[in-house]
């Protein structure tokens, strides 16, 4: 079942048309996982890129928490744009569902056209700006 609705929420998503939408909805697949599982591990190599359904992680950077993420909160965006290793772990706070999309099937999808990567660029400008300190809306 396509996930468009739950994509075009998350901001690098955001300006996508329907077609890339649902095109990119057909390769996220949905993963359960129980309280305290490791969903992410910090070091590991990067492959997917997740965004929580229902449930609530806990993410921590050298075995202390840093943040936590609830339903409708992507988490591993940058995952699907370098493929480096993982900068934090996140662990299922609770029982968890996440959509979830793979590195290669993200660059699959891009290499089919540019509209994708053309409507990511402004969002990940402002993540890029809002980190070096700009107050961006």
């Amino acid at each position: 079942m396509p996930h468009e609705k739950e994509l075009a929420a998350i901001s690098i998503f955001s300006r996508l048309e329907k077609d890339d939408l649902e095109r990119l909805g057909k390769s996220v697949v949905q993963r359960k996982y129980a309280k305290g599982d490791v969903i992410v591990k910090e070091g590991e190599q990067a492959v997917a890129f997740y965004v929580i359904v229902s449930g609530r992680v806990d993410v921590t950077k050298g075995g202390d928490k840093v943040g936590e993420k609830r339903a409708g909160e992507p988490f591993g965006e940058m995952a699907l744009l370098d493929g480096y290793p993982r900068s934090t772990t996140v662990i299922a706070a609770e029982d968890t569902e996440c959509l979830v999309m793979t590195r290669w099937d993200f660059t699959a999808e891009l290499k089919t056209g540019n509209s994708i990567a053309l409507a990511m660029l402004p969002e990940l400008s402002k993540i890029i700006r809002r980190l070096e300190g700009e107050s961006i809306p």
